[in-house]
């Protein structure tokens, strides 16, 4: 007599999943975690084993792969209590890519743009406390990129370009910390470009603003020199 096909035991299959996982035996473990999803009927551990699945390529650093099973889990189970989890996984995924001005600029506008829909999807999430840290991270290294390309024009005598730059990032990001060297380059730019009543507005508000900047003394000279 041929012997019952033995019945599927979720939390059985989830446990050692879990245990490949700590072991770091990463692709064991989705492949178990796999079956769980697909077979779990119950669906109390399913949405659990879509997560690890995704943990499972953040340890591996596979960001992309992450990511994409990340969402998944976030289009099966929008309402799920570990949703918030899944949505500050995905906005840290981009988080640390961040290494820097000129390389971080995609990962912190992406990061940027998931901790949003984190705080607006989830406004009860558990992760407030550094989520506000993190943004302030990401947008001043936007800023700074945008600074940096800034910069480049001015140093190519490209001005309308460098000022294109240097005020949108003054109207975004008013938090900038290097906002005296952004002031002082857009002053320069537009007595470059002759219009010095333009120019005597932005390095006065550098001199009103930061007046203990080192940049501020150059800006009193230079609207000495202007007024004659």
């Amino acid at each position: 007599m041929r012997k019952p096909a033995e019945k599927f035991d979720p939390e059985k299959t989830f446990a050692a999943a879990n245990e490949q996982f700590e072991k770091k035996e990463y692709e064991q473990a989705r492949a178990s975690f796999l079956e769980v999803k697909n077979r779990d009927l119950t669906k109390k551990y399913a949405p659990l084993a879509q997560l690890k699945i995704a943990d499972s390529y953040v340890k591996e650093e596979e960001p992309e792969l992450a990511v994409a099973e990340y969402r998944k889990f976030l289009e099966a189970y929008p309402d799920h209590q570990y949703a918030s989890y899944a949505q500050y996984q995905i906005a840290m995924v981009y988080f640390d890519q961040i290494e820097g001005s000129e390389r971080g600029y995609g990962g912190a506008a992406k990061a940027l743009e998931e901790f949003e829909k984190l705080k607006t999807l989830y406004p009860r999430n558990p992760y407030k406390d550094v989520v506000d840290l993190k943004m302030e991270k990401c947008r001043n290294t936007i800023a700074e990129y945008e600074y940096l390309v800034g910069k480049f024009y001015y140093k190519k005598d490209s001005y309308n370009a460098a000022l294109g730059r240097f005020e949108g990032l003054l109207q975004k990001y008013p938090d900038y910390k290097g906002e005296p060297e952004v002031l002082f380059y857009s002053a320069m730019s537009y007595k470059s470009l002759g219009q010095k009543e333009k120019a005597a507005e932005y390095f006065s508000r550098l001199v009103e603003k930061y007046p203990n900047n080192k940049l501020s003394g150059s800006a009193k000279k230079e609207i000495s020199a202007l007024k004659k």
